[in-house]
């Protein structure tokens, strides 16, 4: 079977189950602080096996995108290496909420493989929980074990322990014993040498774990101790792509055709072959599983960045790119040109891909050629390193700043410098980096103690739609400590009407009113696990009493005032730019808008003017707030409403409309579109290659800037002699002012000029150099020109210059290039040292360097300084 047809035969089995088959959640995370990125299939259903919501379908089965590059489950560095593991993959998962158990799952995960797929039975061994001697005391996982008694051979049972064979959602939450199973695809003749059960769990490349059936059957306390849930569950996870290398007759998942026509399209872009060499063929598979984990996590909405979860995919995308720059010689961008191939292979099963193509076309393409210019800039900085080190190993520090402020990657700082004969100081730069990361954990660290439960009546309900205060009661509350925030509460109450931060809109503030008057502050609402969880810095004094919940009014009206502008923007956008645009990402606050948007070009001031207009005019229509909250998901979006891509939506949606603008939103929105009062457009700029972010205000901060702007006007008047027409009176002033500074430089050039031949005369020899060291008096460009200009009839000169102008002091060095490598001197080297002189510092190149400094008392030691170092 191709990759489609295996992928479609397993969701198949699993319907004729009595299954529903449900789509793959967004790989990129986004109510769920703990994780980045969806790492395991069971993640879009936490909250069925937390107990915080009661599933519509007891039997569920699906194919799962699946990220594993941080935290706990981590397999970057062993991408490429070996040949199973992978960053992005697919996760085939059946689940149950309460419903069958480990007869079920066990019989079905045999027939699957063995009759369905045709797996040879011998090939296949599968593991069982042996039991705990640790604090939780847990006994083998019996019932499991004579189940599979029934089913295969004795000597095929094999026993782990509680790293392989109990399986736990994270330090807390639910958990419970699994069986593993294994196939080992060696030869015969191989399998006759050694016994595939020795072998498994022992990273053999062709005897892997295949498929993961957990038990959840206890819930772990924040306090280290287990509980037994009052329902089990089932949750297992087969690796797509490991199954189609068993069921495809190759040795690696890469050899599957899920991997080959993207491992053909690299061999020809980067004229390499797979299968000759160790080091390109590991190059290619970085390639070609990076891709995937790029060009997916861009389709579900995360673009690469400085922080957070961008961080992680832009870590991906250099890896793959510093592996293509140094062993297959790629010095311009070519992972972009992948694409394509990606779109064709996997578009049908994952229609994302072909929608978004462009667009990650485009974001990868400009993330390749900014990461070559850093490699570039990179290499410079690496040579100067080199250049100015006392000895033959580099210091782990310095690498260190190299890797953390420029982003060069150190295993290409280590192979420059063995190619150079250098070394590299490896315990200071794992000093450095444990430093930074002890610093970034501190930061970081969270603490949680476990939920007091005052009702059992789990059910939650949001009634902010409709009103700002209501009585509540608590349902449970937890402590949580961190570094950052200090000691907090999160309280989660039966009814509320906080609207929880999502859909870009930041969540709801207010405050709790107890019987006596004791007011209790919400400092914020957020959703985890399909829970609203309130934040409070405290805890009200009597816990089960009923409290009047009561939101800031004032923030959510403006809140709702630019989340209603948002959208529409957003029509605005589509219907004035064109139809290409979507939304990319939003950020609704009560005092201004963020919105990003898929467009090509900069948006022309003339455009920004008929956005604005054209969402005013929205405004000015007062068009009355349409909503349904439980239409069909089909039904809306036939009715023309918008769906974002990376959000996940259940089978009934909320619409929103405002005249022809209607969206899929859960948020909270404006009941006119008159109580907007006026959009304002702030700001207009590129976010990546193909997005956009607009920024904007209404309401009060939208009157508020034009109050603003009208004081700044009456103040510019009353300095201006034609108040009557001050831009024609600051156009005269800056034309006047141009014509200044134009005399000025002229001025500077002159004298730089008639300063050369003063200074020729002062060259003195010292060591066989052409030596001067002064003080003069041009700016830095008049220095610049003069030491060019200099060392253009000279191949051994060794010139400082140095001058004060506006306080400000400017010292700089030319070497001329001869000079430089004969002598092994550098430029930067020098100015660095005599920097310290003027109270400054700078940089440059290894002939020419400037620094800048505050100390003009510290020129003439450093002239005197610059004499002792030639010396």
């Amino acid at each position: 079977m191709n990759s489609q047809e295996i992928r479609s035969k397993y969701l198949e089995f699993f319907k004729d189950k009595n299954h529903k088959i449900v789509a793959s959640a967004p790989m990129v995370i986004k109510d769920d602080p703990t994780l980045l990125f969806t790492n395991s299939g069971m993640n879009q259903f936490k909250e069925f096996f937390l107990g915080n919501t009661e599933p519509k379908h007891l039997r569920v089965a699906d194919t799962q995108k699946c990220l594993r590059v941080s935290g706990k489950h981590n397999d970057l560095e062993e991408v490429g290496k070996d040949t199973y593991h992978h960053t992005m993959f697919e996760m085939l998962g059946n689940w149950s909420f309460g419903d069958y158990f480990k007869v079920e799952a066990i019989a079905w995960a045999w027939e699957f493989l063995t009759e369905v797929c045709k797996i040879d039975k011998n090939s296949l061994y599968v593991t069982v929980f042996e039991g705990s001697n640790d604090a939780d005391q847990l006994g083998q996982d019996a019932e499991a074990l004579e189940l599979w008694k029934k089913i295969v051979p004795e000597s095929q049972i094999l026993f782990g322990n509680k790293k392989d064979n109990f399986w736990e959602m994270g330090d807390q939450g639910p958990c419970g014993p699994c069986s593993e199973i294994h196939v080992d695809i060696r030869s015969d003749e191989e399998k006759a040498k050694v016994s595939g059960a020795s072998l498994v769990n022992n990273d053999h490349p062709q005897v892997v774990e295949i498929w993961n059936l957990v038990f959840m059957q206890y819930n772990r306390k924040a306090n280290g101790q287990l509980e037994v849930l009052p329902a089990k569950h089932v949750d297992t996870g087969m690796g797509f792509e490991r199954l189609c290398m068993v069921m495809q007759g190759v040795k690696s998942n890469y050899d599957t055709d899920v991997f080959t026509p993207i491992i053909r399209e690299i061999e020809t872009i980067t004229n390499s072959s797979y299968g000759k060499s160790e080091e390109t063929d590991i190059a290619i598979r970085v390639i070609a599983d990076h891709i995937r984990a790029v060009s997916f996590s861009i389709a579900d909405g995360q673009l690469p960045s400085n922080t957070g979860a961008g961080y992680v995919i832009r870590r991906i995308l250099r890896r793959a790119i510093r592996y293509g720059f140094t062993f297959l010689d790629t010095k311009e961008p070519f992972m972009y040109r992948l694409v394509k191939t990606l779109s064709d292979t996997m578009g049908k099963s994952f229609p994302e891909l072909k929608s978004q193509k462009g667009l990650i076309e485009n974001v990868i393409k400009e993330e390749e050629n900014s990461f070559l210019k850093t490699l570039d800039q990179g290499l410079v900085l690496l040579d100067t390193m080199i250049a100015s080190s006392k000895s033959k190993e580099i210091d782990g520090r310095k690498a260190f700043e190299l890797y953390d402020t420029y982003g060069f990657p150190i295993d290409l700082t280590a192979l420059i410098l063995q190619e150079r004969g250098f070394s590299l100081d490896e315990k200071g730069f794992d000093k450095a980096m444990q430093e930074q990361k002890n610093r970034s954990r501190s930061a970081s660290e969270i603490s949680k103690e476990d939920w007091t439960v005052l009702s059992k009546d789990m059910e939650q309900e949001f009634v902010g739609y409709d009103l700002l205060q209501t009585n509540v009661k608590l349902v449970k509350y937890r402590k949580v400590t961190s570094k950052k925030d200090g000691e907090q509460f999160q309280l989660v109450f039966n009814v509320t009407p906080f609207y929880p931060e999502g859909g870009g809109q930041v969540g709801d503030k207010g405050y709790l009113e107890a019987s006596n008057g004791t007011i209790i502050y919400i400092t914020d609402t957020k959703k985890e696990n399909n829970e609203i969880i309130h934040f409070s810095e405290n805890l009200p004094d009597n816990v089960t009493e009923t409290f009047k919940a009561v939101v800031d009014e004032k923030q959510r009206q403006s809140t709702e005032a630019n989340h209603t502008a948002t959208h529409l923007l957003h029509q605005a956008l589509r219907e004035i730019l064109g139809t290409h645009v979507e939304q990319k990402g939003s950020a609704v606050h009560s005092k201004y808008l963020r919105f990003d948007f898929s467009h090509f070009s900069k948006v022309t001031a003339e455009q920004l003017i008929d956005v604005e207009n054209f969402v005013n005019a929205r405004i000015d229509g007062n068009l009355p707030l349409q909503e349904n909250r439980a239409v069909p998901m089909q039904q809306a979006i036939d009715a023309g409403a918008m769906a974002l891509f990376g959000e996940k939506y259940g089978d009934a949606v909320r619409t929103i409309r405002f005249g022809k603008s209607i969206e899929l939103c859960g948020g909270t929105h404006v009941k006119n579109t008159g109580d907007i009062w006026h959009f304002k457009i702030t700001s207009e700029g590129a976010v990546a290659s193909g997005i956009r972010r607009i920024e904007a205000i209404t309401a009060n901060a939208a009157k508020e800037f034009y109050f603003e702007n009208n004081r700044i006007l009456s103040e510019v008047k009353a300095l201006l002699s034609n108040a009557s027409n001050p831009v024609k009176t600051i156009t005269s002033l800056q034309e006047e002012n141009s014509k200044l500074k134009k005399e000025i430089e002229s001025l500077q050039k002159d004298k730089a000029k008639n300063l050369k031949g003063d200074l020729q005369t002062e060259i003195q020899s010292l060591n066989g150099i052409d030596f001067l060291a002064k003080k003069v008096d041009v700016d830095a460009a008049g220095i610049k020109d003069v030491s060019f200009e200099m060392g253009q009839n000279k191949d051994n000169l060794f010139l400082v210059l140095a001058a004060e102008n506006e306080g400000k002091v400017v010292l700089s060095c030319y070497i001329s290039k001869e000079l430089v490598a004969a002598r092994n001197l550098n430029a930067v080297t020098v100015v660095k040292e005599l920097g310290k002189y003027i109270q400054g510092g700078g940089g440059g190149q290894a002939f020419f360097a400037t620094a800048g400094g505050k100390n003009a008392d510290g020129i003439e030691e450093a002239i005197q300084k610059a004499k002792d170092y030639l010396r």
